[in-house]
């Protein structure tokens, strides 16, 4: 998953590695769609909030001792950009400032193992990398790039995540991964004039979507915007879809092998998908326009035209409100959002993070990581807008609003009972690589929908080769 808006390009994001919970999460996400989720998050902006992005005070409260590193200099790489990228820095700059150390900030390519691998091969490896799947820090484990985290880092990590958000960033019994960020991947934005122009309601199931949608097309707006451009995005829709109609067990199965992509809850996803994807007047440029549409421009597409815009709705993260702000769409007017709707018995909750890795083992990476896992941190970027964090003792009060207070204590709330998402467990050639294994084949199938029994067969193919099982 991945994650990045302008922000969330890979992964899983956005901005967002996701997350998928189910169970006891279950409940939780029900309590957020019948609250929080039904009113329209607040973009974030400066001058609302601590350290908004007027670039005002982002200090915070000390709650995590870091020595002084004068005279240090520091590299930290992730594929974050736009918005993200100015606000991590913010949180980068707050580390110099108790540290006297210099950080600079290094944009990686996605993806970003391979960017990190070209960095190593030359000698010039950063010291830190934020790496947005599991599958990647196991790479970088085997590589012997990553370095074990030391004890002050493990220290934040059991005071502050809980123990399943620990084994997540651990390989072979070895804490590695600090997860610094997380993200709510089962979200669908919308234009609120186009709605109320077309007597739309928000959706709670799959076939309320199908309703709406046709409503929207009747009233003369064209009813989705895709980012097909970003394979992540597709493998989103995927995601959301299966797990709420295959349930979180044949989720597991399939995440881990146990069953082949020519299963027929496979086909029955797709198929499903294939109910909006196969309705070319559905999509914002047809097929061949959403896969020449990026993220980004798929939220501001749909934020920008009045009540005429180039879609009436489009799915993305909580991490899309800093695509909207960039609009001027007023939040809680113009912008709204709700959850994705339920396919099955129960709504799908997906979401995401990125993890700090150490690839240059020094007392330097490890205070910057150590910090990274302390809420101090978190409670500057939080404070910014566009970002969850999975550290239990940031404060509810740091987000810039209620609706994503409720959406971070929601992440919280479900404590140990989540699942990664799928693509992010798998290799990274499969499930996180442009141009390649389930990226290429869902946008190949978002082109030719039709073809669910070849789009099986090639998801099938491409997942064998990356795990080398040879079935």
């Amino acid at each position: 998953m991945r994650s990045t808006s302008s922000t969330i390009r890979t992964h899983r994001t956005a901005g967002t590695t996701r997350i998928i919970r189910t169970a006891k999460a279950a409940r939780v996400v029900a309590a957020v769609a019948a609250g929080a989720l039904a009113f329209s998050l607040t973009a974030c902006g400066g001058g609302r909030n601590s350290g908004g992005q007027d670039g005002g005070d982002t200090r915070t409260t000390t709650t995590v001792t870091l020595p002084r590193l004068d005279g240090t200099t520091l590299e930290v790489a992730a594929v974050w950009t736009g918005s993200e990228q100015t606000n991590f820095k913010k949180v980068l700059a707050e580390f110099e400032r108790r540290t006297g150390a210099r950080v600079t900030f290094v944009p990686a390519q996605d993806p970003i193992v391979n960017f990190l691998g070209s960095k190593i091969a030359g000698g010039r490896p950063p010291d830190v990398a934020l790496l947005p799947q599991p599958g990647a820090i196991r790479q970088a484990v085997e590589r012997k790039w990553a370095k074990p985290l030391g004890p002050e880092v493990r220290e934040q990590l059991a005071k502050n995540y809980s123990q399943r958000w620990q084994d997540i960033g651990t390989v072979d019994g070895t804490p590695y991964g600090v997860y610094y960020k997380a993200a709510n991947k089962s979200l669908i934005w919308y234009n609120a004039r186009v709605f109320e122009n077309a007597g739309a309601s928000e959706p709670r199931t799959w076939k309320d979507l199908l309703t709406t949608a046709r409503l929207i097309y009747d009233s003369g707006v064209t009813p989705f915007s895709v980012g097909g451009a970003d394979g992540w995005t597709l493998t989103d829709w995927f995601e959301n879809v299966y797990l709420s109609q295959a349930g979180p067990e044949k989720y597991d199965r399939l995440a881990q092998r146990r069953i082949k992509w020519t299963d027929p809850s496979v086909r029955d996803a797709l198929t499903t998908l294939a109910q909006i994807w196969s309705r070319k007047e559905y999509l914002a440029g047809g097929p061949d326009g959403a896969l020449q549409t990026e993220f980004p421009a798929s939220v501001t597409q749909t934020f920008t035209g009045g009540d005429q815009p180039k879609a009436g709705m489009v799915y993305g993260g909580d991490f899309a409100q800093v695509n909207i702000a960039e609009t001027g769409a007023e939040a809680g007017t113009d912008a709204k959002v709700f959850p994705f709707p339920a396919v099955g018995d129960t709504a799908p909750v997906v979401s995401g993070g990125d993890a700090a890795v150490i690839l240059k083992d020094s007392r330097a990476a490890q205070a910057l990581v150590t910090f990274l896992a302390s809420p101090d941190a978190a409670t500057i970027q939080a404070g910014l807008g566009g970002y969850l964090s999975p550290n239990r003792n940031v404060p509810d009060s740091a987000y810039p609003n209620e609706v994503q207070r409720r959406i971070a204590r929601a992440l919280i709330d479900a404590g140990d009972d989540f699942r990664f998402d799928m693509s992010d467990q798998a290799p990274q050639a499969f499930g996180g690589t442009p141009g390649k294994g389930e990226w290429k084949a869902l946008q190949d199938f978002l082109k030719n929908p039709g073809d669910v029994a070849g789009t099986q067969a090639r998801l099938e193919r491409d997942a064998a080769a990356a795990h080398g099982d040879g079935s």
